[in-house]
């Protein structure tokens, strides 16, 4: 197995688990959790309700019991179009090709227990992509304004990570080209941020430092200061929590950090009136608090993870990016092998194989890109030797030979 191969398939199976935990626990408070499960959620719990096709009609999804939610389920459709393109993405192949894949091609939905189209399981926000391409035929790079701002295109822009590995300003701008078309304000930047932090976790010898400065380097507005107030919370922060008290006391700090950036407001399933609204200052709270529990953890999967789980609120998410980033940081090894058979099986998916499909795919677009790169290098040595010839500048003075010049870089 390259490098490539196993940052790849850890990435996309990091990302799974935090998804599959999570979910059972989106929506909650950590005290809501501990009283529901009889502490802290220590891997694959079942549904929150146990008669969950009617507690909640809204969103009458089996969550828990390992199943993925549609976290997954758009990573993979995403990670479909890279293999089919085998190249670098923009807002145009979320119309051609992600959106065809959402509306006309039938596949297992694990909390629907059934055989489904994607448009059927994924939240508002994202059957806007719908709405708004195929039905609306909007310009793809314009068609995420006016929809919901919240972590929705984030939370499945892990596979432009791996698409730019080891190049996260590449990874930030592929990611808001791509999301321009479901995604704006400070929604479209977080997948931008995201993806960078991707990219920088997969190149060999990176580490939590690295993704930090990566977040850093191309993060604007609120999400900058969102995520720059979480890494200063952490400056010093040299021990991961051992004990359960300790966990809740990092919860804590990172929820208290956040929050003045987060327009959701204290009450998750009642929010405040100004939320996921554009911003020039606001936040969505699962990056921040993603890199919370990165940082809080030092990087460790599986304290980030369960950290997340915990956390409630947006938990599916939050633990999606907390998985991803230290999974790719640790490879394969650091994602639980017993957590990650029981989800594969219980939501009739093999999430290794989507992580190999990526790996497929973003080996031939890095190759590409070294191909351009090094014909890059070469365009520039001839421009910074080039020098202009005499006789052109001589014969500038009529209409051919200002056209030669012209060629040869002469303004004359």
């Amino acid at each position: 197995m390259t490098w490539l191969d196993d940052r790849a398939v850890a990435v996309i199976t990091g990302a799974a688990v935090g998804d599959a935990l999570g979910g059972a626990t989106e929506g909650w408070t950590p005290e809501q959790i501990e009283e529901r499960h009889g502490g802290r959620v220590t891997g694959i719990v079942g549904p929150w309700y146990p008669n969950w096709q009617e507690a909640r009609p809204i969103a009458p999804y089996h969550k828990g019991d390992g199943h993925v939610t549609d976290d997954t389920l758009m990573t993979r459709a995403l990670v479909e179009v890279y293999a089919k393109r085998r190249d670098h993405l923009d807002a145009y192949a979320m119309a051609e090709d992600l959106v065809p894949l959402m509306i006309g091609e039938p596949r297992w939905i694990p909390e629907l227990e059934s055989t489904a189209l994607l448009l059927q399981r994924v939240f508002l926000a994202e059957k806007w992509i719908v709405a708004r391409l195929h039905y609306g035929h909007v310009d793809p790079r314009e068609a995420g304004v006016g929809n919901v701002v919240n972590c929705g295109a984030a939370m499945y822009v892990a596979p432009v990570g791996l698409a730019n590995a080891g190049d996260p300003r590449g990874a930030y701008a592929e990611a808001i080209d791509l999301t321009g078309a479901h995604q704006s304000s400070y929604g479209r930047e977080a997948a931008g941020v995201f993806a960078a932090m991707v990219a920088a976790s997969v190149a060999p010898g990176a580490t939590v430092d690295d993704v930090v400065h990566a977040a850093l380097d191309v993060a604007h507005d609120g999400t900058a200061a969102a995520l720059r107030a979480v890494v200063e919370a952490f400056d010093g922060w040299t021990t991961a929590p051992t004990t359960d008290e300790e966990e809740r006391a990092l919860a804590r700090l990172i929820r208290d950090t956040v929050a003045p950036f987060d327009s959701v407001g204290p009450a998750y399933r009642q929010m405040s009136m100004d939320a996921r609204r554009p911003s020039r200052t606001k936040s969505i709270e699962e990056l921040p608090a993603a890199l919370g529990f990165v940082l809080g953890h030092r990087g460790d999967f599986r304290g980030a993870v369960l950290g997340a789980v915990n956390y409630g609120r947006d938990a599916d998410s939050i633990a999606v990016m907390a998985g991803a980033v230290c999974a790719g940081l640790g490879g394969t090894a650091v994602v639980p092998d017993e957590w990650l058979d029981a989800i594969e099986e219980a939501s009739r998916m093999d999430i290794r194989e989507t992580g190999r499909l990526m790996a497929s795919a973003a080996a031939d677009i890095l190759r590409a890109d070294r191909e351009r790169a090094t014909a890059r290098l070469r365009g520039l040595a001839e421009l910074g030797s080039a020098t202009v010839d005499e006789a052109a500048v001589d014969g500038a003075s009529t209409p051919d030979g200002a056209a030669r010049a012209a060629r040869a870089g002469d303004p004359a």
